[in-house]
């Protein structure tokens, strides 16, 4: 939600001392109210291995910037917001690099 720059739906932020059995939808919306993100809870969702395809992701998203600067900014940003690297070929201007959430589910920054 921070990384993309979005916010909760209003009526869709956690309530305050809910746990995660208590929330079943979360829509995260931009700064004019449109609908960008649904996702739904889940009782059990085991973290991915990717690249191995033991436990496979369950979503992967490309996020693409305009600029090799711009990719390692991003990049940067996501690791301040607790990704982690799986694979890094940002040097390499068609490949970029793979990282995962917090949770463990991979995602790619891709200059164009």
């Amino acid at each position: 939600r921070e990384f993309l720059g979005l916010r909760y739906r209003p009526g869709d932020e956690p309530p305050t001392g809910a746990s995660e059995d208590d929330v079943h939808w979360l829509v995260l919306v931009d700064d004019e109210g449109k609908r960008k993100i649904a996702v739904q809870h889940v009782d059990s969702l085991p973290r991915p291995t990717w690249p191995s395809h033991e436990v496979p992701m369950q979503l992967h998203l490309d996020f693409s910037v305009s600029t090799h600067h711009e990719l390692e900014r991003q990049k940067d940003r996501a690791l301040a917001l607790g990704a982690t690297i799986l694979l890094d070929r940002s040097e390499d201007p068609d490949v970029g690099c793979v990282l995962a959430d917090p949770s463990g589910h991979p995602f790619c920054l891709l200059s164009r």
